[in-house]
């Protein structure tokens, strides 16, 4: 099948919850409460570092309107990692509900549930907690240096598959890989650059904070309605840390308000249960934003001594990756995140020689956690400049550097099966790869070699560049499924454990689904991320629901429309492959009918049964998409002002299955990628205290402060993805770092190795200079 004729693959068909989402319908889990329900809280660590000695809730207990309140001395102590992840989880078991340790400001200390907000959030000051405060450290080097306060001294913390875990070291994570000999490598070049380079933490900013809601139906089952990216990860948890079998437990995920990743995390879902259970009653906990910087999850800072050696004829002769990771005060997908700053980065340019080595520190201050990018984002940053900087110095163009050297359909690199998440990866060679159009289309765009005049007199214009890739799945260790049924009237309901966070993946797998039988989109009826109804997925994670679900949304369709054949053939008195459907008709020599009449015909006719199919999938490999982006900046040298003018994103994503969705994925990710390269900081006080937990101190992009903004989708065909599409949500966030600071160079001529790129940075660095 090519894209010449597909119907529904490839346009731009209206969003399946458009409507809904445009009018305001009930579609959050705010909107989906009972008339009568509790409200919950939690009491949070106002300490870094501190051992629970005491705790009083008497004065709390005796309030009117507070039902219940649970902390470490009257709930189970189940290890656990918070991480929704698949089984066995590669992150370590060093979380429990309630500890009688806390690690971080911000840390769990205990919850109550009452019968309103206020009566809560009273309850929560009336706790006497007694702390034996502790030593912190909150430098992940000096986190992992002899003599260290060790955070996580019980005995319980674990991890469940053989990976390297030193609690008492604060390593929760560490991982080595090389190829070939990096120091002959090194002496081989002509040219060495390198540096290290700092990215910061940053948060997923959802519209809507993580929020539950739990209770019990009539048989005493919990239902959980959630917002999160795993919803069968979250009823798996929370089953191990509530000490209840799975199958009394059903999660909903209805519409979220944002995830970027940070709702890959249990953090709500566990409290909030166990609070119904305690109670019988409907419980609703979430965050408020103060919370939700603080006490959720966010991108794991990282330093990264990044090193490159070229020949004056530009070939790469060695490259050194060396990442420390800080994961905060537990390990939250740490190993993962901090391997992907390999997997993710370093086959871009295939090399003979490359050392990477990736180390997690624990230290005592707000989680890392999956989020958007997810380890390609902290390590792409330095690579990319390194890039820029040796193709300056030995005289070639930064974007002919980069086409020469860049990987390529048909090459692979040893580190896709050195580096997997939690274990070894997979060999792999790259299928599709559209980089150089992308390269070639990106600097047409933004007018590569021309430099227009300042808009004053102190201010320089730069333009610079980078390249990335990232994945599409966890090969040979994530599965989705989905299962499609026939009804009477020719229409189908699309039953799918994949999760939209808003991406439209309920509409791009209802694409998927009406092309394959060969019918019109509003004949699908999508229901996703109900763990009674739906079939099992992993959830929304690792840019893995297009490729990998829609592949097993491909297979199922495929499924379904041979039994419909068969039925059909049946009726019509004409072999199967005599058959065709077209826009919901089945034709067969002269005579034709409809995919309703098949309906009728399957449930009342001769050999009633219903028309339904199942199909899983899990992939055999991870194909990259690929992106090159471009940027042009005016830097202000009396202020340090860093404006971007244009920002240019190129990119190949297989078929983009619906291409206003790709482009609106991709015009997000740079939103996010701007916000952080260029305004979004945490600052602590002395005492590990985040100052600016709100979006007043805050500072994220808004529309208005967006540059000129040119998405160019640069169609390639996957052959191992549905319809040829790969993944493409997550790469587009990691460009603007590295690009602007390339272009940054290029304006006033300073290297800065550390975001975000405010404007006393910038003015610091050309102080340096002169």
């Amino acid at each position: 099948m090519t894209l010449n004729n597909w119907k529904t693959v490839g346009t731009n068909v209206r969003k399946v919850d458009g409507l809904a989402l445009a009018t305001g319908g009930s579609l959050f889990v705010n909107d989906l409460l009972d008339e009568d329900y509790l409200f919950g809280a939690i009491l949070t660590s106002p300490h870094a570092h501190a051992r629970i000695i005491s705790i009083d809730t008497s004065a709390a207990e005796a309030l009117d309107g507070v039902y219940t309140i649970l902390h470490h001395e009257n709930v189970q102590r189940v290890p656990h990692t918070t991480a929704g992840q698949g089984y066995p989880e590669p992150s370590p078991y060093d979380a429990v509900m309630f500890d009688n340790k806390v690690r971080y400001v911000g840390d769990r200390v205990a919850a109550v549930a009452a019968s309103n907000e206020e009566i809560a959030r009273k309850a929560l000051s009336l706790i006497k907690v007694q702390y034996e405060v502790l030593e912190p450290v909150f430098d992940p080097l000096t986190a992992i240096s002899e003599g260290a306060p060790v955070i996580h001294d019980q005995d319980d913390a674990k991890v469940i598959i053989p990976v390297f875990y030193d609690k008492s070291r604060n390593m929760p994570a560490k991982v080595e890989t090389s190829v070939g000999n990096v120091d002959e490598g090194f002496a081989q070049a002509d040219v060495i650059v390198e540096d290290v380079f700092e990215t910061h933490y940053g948060h997923h900013c959802p519209i809507e904070p993580h929020v539950t809601y739990t209770k019990l139906d009539p048989h005493g089952r919990l239902i959980i309605t959630t917002s999160t990216q795993v919803p069968f990860h979250v009823r798996r948890i929370v089953a191990q840390v509530c000490q209840i079998p799975v199958r009394k437990i059903r999660v909903i995920k209805p519409r979220i308000g944002g995830g970027f990743g940070g709702k890959q995390e249990i953090l709500l879902e566990d409290v909030c249960s166990m609070l119904t259970l305690r109670t019988g009653m409907p419980v609703l906990l979430n965050y408020n934003r103060e919370e939700e910087f603080v006490s959720s999850r966010t991108r794991h800072p990282s330093r990264c001594y990044t090193k490159v050696g070229v020949k004056n004829d530009g070939t790469i002769t060695a490259i050194r990756l060396h990442v420390l990771l800080n994961t905060g005060a537990y390990g939250s997908h740490a190993l993962t995140v901090g391997s992907n700053a390999g997997s993710k980065v370093l086959p871009m340019y295939p090399c003979e020689n490359i050392d990477f080595k990736m180390e997690a520190a624990y230290t005592n201050l707000p989680v890392g956690g999956a989020y958007r990018g997810y380890g390609a984002t902290q390590a792409v940053y330095g690579l990319e400049v390194l890039i820029d900087e040796a193709a300056r110095r030995i005289g070639m163009d930064p974007v002919e550097f980069r086409k020469k050297n860049h990987i390529k359909s048909g090459q692979g690199s040893p580190i896709f099966k050195a580096l997997g998440e939690g274990t070894e990866g997979v060999e792999m060679t790259i299928g599709s790869c559209g980089l150089d159009k992308c390269i070639e289309l990106g600097a047409e765009a933004i007018g590569w070699g021309h430099k227009d005049p300042p808009s004053h007199p102190s201010k320089k214009r730069g333009k610079g560049c980078a390249i990335l890739m990232q994945g599409s799945s966890i090969p040979h260790v994530d599965m989705g499924s989905a299962t499609l049924k026939l009804n009477d009237d020719g229409s189908f309901n699309l039953l799918m454990g994949a999760t939209d966070l808003g991406t439209g993946s309920d509409t791009i797998l209802s694409q998927i689904a009406a092309e394959e039988i060969g019918v019109s989109i509003d004949m699908i009826i999508p229901l996703s991320s109900d763990t009674d109804v739906t079939p099992f997925d992993v959830g929304a994670y690792a840019s893995s629901t297009t490729y990998l679900s829609g592949m097993a949304v491909k297979k199922t369709a495929a499924l379904i429309r041979h039994q419909i054949l068969e039925t059909a053939s049946e009726m019509l008195g004409s072999p199967v492959s005599a058959l065709d459907i077209d826009d919901g008709v089945i034709k067969g020599g002269s005579r034709e009918i409809t995919l309703g009449d098949v309906g009728l015909h399957s449930l009342y006719g001769e050999n009633q049964h219903q028309i339904i199919a199942s199909a899983s999938h899990i992939t055999e490999k991870s194909p990259p998409p690929f992106a090159a982006h471009f940027v042009e900046v005016e830097v202000d040298e009396d202020t340090g002002s860093v404006e971007v003018l244009h920002y240019v994103a190129a990119v190949d994503c297989g078929t983009a299955i619906h291409p206003k969705l790709a482009e609106g994925q991709t015009e997000g990710a740079v939103a996010n990628g701007l916000s952080y390269a260029l305004t979004e900081q945490y600052f602590f006080n002395e005492k590990g205290r985040m100052l600016n937990p709100n979006f007043g101190h805050y500072k994220i992009f808004s529309s208005s402060d967006m540059p000129k903004m040119t998405t160019i989708l640069v169609p390639t065909y996957e052959a191992t993805g549905p319809y040829g599409a790969k993944s493409v949500s997550e790469i587009s966030i990691n460009g603007a770092l590295p690009a602007i600071a390339n272009a940054i160079q290029d304006a006033v001529g300073v290297r800065i190795a550390s975001g975000p790129f405010s404007p006393d940075k910038v003015l610091a660095a050309m102080a340096k200079k002169s």
